[in-house]
This record gives C-alpha cells, sequence and structure tokens, in this order.
C-alpha cells in the first residue's frame, strides 16, 4: 500500500479590497475562528490567524490533498460572505495575496511575528511588509500595479 507525506508550512497574507479598515476589534476574533474551521475542514490545520484592519496573516499546515490556491479561493469566499452575514456591508477581499513557505525550522518565529502584528503595523505599512516578503523570497513576477488592487 502506497503513502504519501506532506509537511508544507503556508504564511497566507491578503488584505481589504481597497485597504479599507474593515476588520475591526469588535469582528476579528469570531472572523480568525470561523477561517481556522475553514482551514479545518480542508485539512490544513490553522497554526495561527491575525489580523489588523486592513489585512490578515494565516500561518496553516496545507493538506496533501489541496491545492493552494483552491484553499485560498475558498478561505477568502467563505469568509467574506461571513463578513456580510455578520454586519459588514459590502466586505470584499483583495483579489491578490501573498503565500509563502515556511520551513518546520521556522514556524515558531513565523508564529510570533503574526502575534505581533498590531505592534508591528504601528511603525511598518501593510505595503512595506508585502514589499519586503518580495525582496526576502526573490519574487521576480510581482507587479504593484496588479498586487493592491
Amino acid at each position: 500500500m502506497g503513502q504519501s507525506l506532506s509537511q508544507m508550512y503556508i504564511h497566507l497574507v491578503f488584505g481589504t479590497k481597497g485597504r479599507q479598515p474593515r476588520i475591526t476589534l469588535a469582528v476579528e476574533e469570531r472572523l480568525h475562528a470561523y477561517m481556522a474551521g475553514i482551514l479545518k475542514s480542508m485539512e490544513c490545520p490553522a497554526l495561527k490567524i491575525n489580523s489588523v484592519p486592513d489585512h490578515i496573516h494565516l500561518l496553516f499546515k496545507l493538506s496533501k490533498n489541496e491545492a493552494l490556491a483552491k484553499v485560498v479561493e475558498q478561505v477568502k469566499k467563505q469568509s467574506s460572505k461571513w463578513m456580510k452575514e455578520n454586519g459588514v456591508e459590502g466586505f470584499t477581499w483583495q483579489i491578490g495575496y501573498g503565500a509563502f513557505s515556511v520551513s518546520r525550522y521556522n514556524v515558531e518565529m513565523v508564529t510570533n511575528y503574526i502575534i505581533r502584528q498590531k505592534e508591528h503595523h504601528k511603525v511598518h505599512t501593510f505595503q512595506d511588509e508585502i514589499e519586503q516578503y518580495v525582496k526576502e523570497f526573490v519574487f521576480t513576477d510581482y507587479d504593484a500595479r496588479f498586487f493592491w488592487d
């Protein structure tokens, strides 16, 4: 009998449409829990989720049975619907996203980074953060004209 093994950790980041500050303190904990439930249903357990008003960070283990694009699509689609159903009228996520692989040796470091998002964004903008990732991960296909919708 064959066996497939997979251990891929993903740091997923995406913002609200137009960077509108729509993730309020009143809704963020429930949103995080809802997203964790979506990930769990796809066999992609969430390790950490945190947000600031205009974007969200998710660290999860990618299921060997799911494509990353499908996971992102479902998390964004279902959570956008949930936000609207919970009183955030006209809520939409940006079209793009950033997904970064994380070595199992760096999971704790990324978890701590996600935990500190509110402090981090007192000093750095979301755009600064993404552009740092682009440099660090050497993305050659990044085009700011299309990422920042």
